[in-house]
């Protein structure tokens, strides 16, 4: 601030004498002409005469000259010191024998008989401009100085104080109260726009936490009955009464393998949900064929099929439809929602798996003819160890979903849960993957 007044003051300063010195000249200029214009007996007279007359104001030095310089009438006795007799303005400097020296603009002409007019103006009504502009701007630079670090202050301690409150809350958080968040004010500047974006953070870590400790509470669950099974079947084993039998014992010894495995394929599934969620590997995804992709899923699940008495049909156009993405992933992603499909559909059921381009989309459709999913729980079965009650009896971990949503969030594609007969769920499930424009072609 105080560098935009020094050079308001300097850029004023220098106006001013601009403008003083185009004024003299200007002033002088129209005298000159006008008394030019005169006769010589009304010139002598006008400028003896001048103290009386409105020149004395406009002019402060007059005087008629020989062409030799020789003093004729007027105020001005002497011939200023390099003073020429040309027409144009010369700025010189009159040492008067008492006093300082001072600066007059002299204009000299000749007039029509011959002599030599002088006029000369003083510098100074600069002088009291430039002293009267000195004044004005010292006068005027305390109080707004004094006003402006008044403001700073008021202002740096307001904004101190908020930041003071979201330390406070801050301190409160880490010492473990994640409900608190930082005070947010109605002023619309950058420490309210902060806050929020660390409020909706905060927001979010709150969320992730109570997920977790959700998960950590289906974990619990979902490994304590296999294991509690485990647990009880070897007791019985060992204090049964078929202890010694080597049938029961094997027999035993086979239902705690598969319980076991159980538990290992929930723990498994969970690192990989984990391994996927953290996975920043975007770069190293390539073409696929997504119908390559259904032929493999189909080879692999068509045995399954069959001994499910489900049928399990393909589906695809001629042409050649790929994505960019992790081979790997989308194969894990098919085979778990075909998995499911022939999981939940009953004997004589169908399967299908449809490859097409949907709306300029490369689309992944698996449909199938079994009990459905109700619209209430659509976005919950794809959550970590949801099972709807009427799944409760089939055997699995509650995860195949929510890895395939995992996966599909790393591809930037969405899922969609509909029902292959609009309105009615218990005509079976279709769930159909949208890859992102921007990521397809045709080959």
């Amino acid at each position: 601030m105080l560098g935009a007044i020094t050079l308001q003051f300097f850029l004023m300063y220098s106006q001013l004498t601009t403008l003083e010195f185009r004024r003299s000249g200007q002033i002088l200029s129209n005298e000159m002409k006008l008394l030019l214009a005169m006769a010589p007996e009304h010139l002598d007279y006008v400028i003896r005469e001048r103290s009386t007359d409105d020149l004395r104001i406009v002019v402060n030095e007059a005087g008629i000259f020989t062409a030799s310089h020789q003093p004729v009438t007027g105020d001005l006795h002497m011939w200023p010191e390099g003073l020429e007799a040309d027409g144009q303005l010369h700025n010189i400097v009159m040492e008067p024998e008492e006093g300082t020296p001072y600066t007059l603009r002299f204009l000299a002409e000749r007039t029509p008989d011959g002599r030599v007019l002088v006029l000369g103006r003083s510098s100074h009504f600069l002088k009291e401009q430039k002293l009267l502009l000195r004044r004005v701007s010292l006068t005027t630079l305390v109080p707004i100085v004094f006003f402006a670090l008044l403001a700073g202050v008021l202002l740096s301690h307001r904004a101190l104080a908020r930041v003071k409150d979201m330390h406070e809350a801050i301190d409160r958080i880490m010492r473990g109260d994640i409900h608190e968040r930082l005070p947010t004010g109605t002023q619309q500047d950058e420490l309210q726009r902060l806050a929020a974006s660390v409020n909706r953070m905060l927001d979010r870590l709150e969320q992730l936490m109570r997920d977790m400790g959700n998960v950590g509470n289906d974990i619990a669950h979902d490994l304590r009955t296999p294991l509690a099974r485990v647990r009880a079947g070897l007791e019985r084993a060992i204090s049964g009464p078929q202890a010694s039998s080597p049938e029961a014992l094997q027999k035993t010894i086979g239902r705690a393998i598969e319980n076991l495995d159980q538990c290992f394929t929930i723990i498994t599934a969970l690192l990989r949900l984990a391994e996927i969620d953290n996975s920043k590997g975007r770069n190293a995804f390539m073409k696929v064929d997504l119908v390559a992709l259904m032929r493999d899923a189909i080879d692999l699940y068509e045995p399954i099929a069959e001994s499910e008495n489900v049928v399990l049909l393909s589906h695809a156009s001629e042409d050649v439809i790929w994505v960019r993405g992790d081979r790997d992933l989308l194969m894990e992603v098919l085979a778990n929602l075909v998995d499911n499909a022939i999981k939940f559909t009953p004997a004589e059921g169908k399967v299908s798996v449809l490859v097409s381009m949907n709306g300029g989309r490369p689309s992944l459709v698996v449909t199938d003819t079994g009990s459905g999913i109700h619209p209430d729980e659509r976005a919950a079965v794809l959550t970590r160890f949801y099972r709807s009650d009427k799944s409760r009896h089939i055997p699995g971990s509650g995860l195949g979903l929510s890895l395939v949503a995992s996966i599909l969030r790393l591809h930037n594609a969405e899922l969609l849960i509909s029902d292959v007969e609009p309105g009615v769920p218990e005509k079976g499930t279709c769930f159909t993957v949208l890859f992102p424009n921007e990521r397809t072609g045709h080959a």
